[in-house]
C-alpha cells in the first residue's frame, strides 16, 4: 500500500557525492516518464521550484534537450542528478525535478508513482497503485 508522506526533508547524492539535492519536505509523489530521455534514464522524478521545495549543489554538465530543459548529471560518475528548465516562467520561478533514485530506500518506498506518457500524448496516466518500492530492485 502506498502512503503520502509529508513534512520530512530528504536528500540524495550522485556515486561520488559531488552533487546533491535536497527537498524541502518529502515528495507527494513521484514521477516515471516514458519520454524519449525519461525512458532512457529509468530516473523517477520528484518536482518542484528550484531554490523552493528542491535545493541543489555541486557542478554539474547539462545535456540540453530542445530549448527549454537541462538535464543535469555527474561529470565525475556520471548520475542523473536533475533537470532544470532553462528559462524561469510567467511568475520568475524555475522548475527543477531531481532523480529519487539517488536516494536511500527507505524514506521514499511508500511514495505512490504517477506515470506520465511523454511520448505519445503528453499527459498523466491513471495510478495503478504502485509506489516507489515496487519499482525499486
Amino acid at each position: 500500500m502506498c502512503v503520502t508522506t509529508t513534512g520530512q526533508n530528504d536528500h540524495g547524492s550522485c556515486h561520488c557525492g559531488a552533487v546533491q539535492w535536497r527537498l524541502q519536505s518529502l515528495a507527494e509523489s513521484a514521477a516515471a516518464c516514458n519520454c524519449m530521455v525519461g525512458r532512457r534514464y529509468g530516473v523517477l522524478w520528484a518536482y518542484d521550484f528550484e531554490n523552493e521545495g528542491i535545493h541543489v549543489s555541486g557542478e554539474t554538465k547539462a545535456y540540453v534537450r530542445g530549448k527549454s530543459i537541462g538535464f543535469h548529471f555527474c561529470p565525475d560518475c556520471g548520475c542523473v542528478t536533475y533537470w532544470r528548465s532553462l528559462e524561469p516562467g510567467q511568475d520568475g520561478r524555475r522548475r527543477i525535478a531531481v532523480n529519487l533514485r539517488l536516494t536511500e530506500l527507505e524514506p521514499i518506498a511508500s511514495i505512490p508513482i504517477d506515470h506520465f506518457d511523454g511520448l505519445h500524448k503528453w499527459e498523466d496516466l491513471p495510478r495503478d497503485g504502485r509506489c516507489v518500492k515496487d519499482l525499486w530492485f
